[in-house]
């Protein structure tokens, strides 16, 4: 039944593409008019987007190209564990935490956004995990065995 469908179909699109062979259909708008576009091949192709410029940007909020990912967002990767404040846990299928860095006796006003996966600090800590209560952050150093340990630790959301 399916294949009778799709060679009817097929075959009236024959018959009217050779139909539409024969008769010679102008239309309207090629009287003989000329556009008014001296070089079309100097306009821009509208399927490809624009570029970006990064030159000239300078300032606090400048670009950074981390990996292959491109932000205009400040880094929190190499400031120290100790000096990490989580202040807010998103939940859900994507979890997300909210950090803050201190920086004398107060927090920045800039608030980072961390993901489970992260790494963070100068020994370059893993986020484990992302908990209603924090997060967990696993880091890995050698003991004085020279053999490698993890450690665990847990920054929990601060009230202050």
């Amino acid at each position: 039944m399916i294949k009778k469908i799709k060679f009817t179909i097929c075959a009236f699109s024959l018959i009217t593409s050779f139909n539409s062979l024969g008769s010679k259909q102008r239309f309207e708008f090629f009287n003989g008019n000329k556009t008014s576009i001296k070089n079309p091949f100097a306009l821009r192709d509208p399927f490809k987007r624009k570029r970006i410029r990064l030159k000239g940007r300078k300032g606090k909020y400048s670009a950074f190209l981390k990996g292959n990912f491109f932000s205009t967002l400040p880094s929190i990767e190499n400031v120290p564990l100790n000096q990490i404040r989580i202040v807010g846990v998103l939940l859900g299928k994507n979890r997300r935490a909210m950090a803050k860095i201190i920086q004398g006796a107060a927090l920045t006003k800039d608030t980072y956004i961390l993901k489970e996966g992260m790494r963070l600090g100068k020994d370059n800590a893993e986020i484990k995990a992302i908990l209603p209560g924090g997060i967990v952050v696993v880091e890995k150093i050698r003991n004085v065995y020279n053999q490698e340990e993890y450690l665990e630790t847990i920054i929990p959301i601060s009230t202050d």
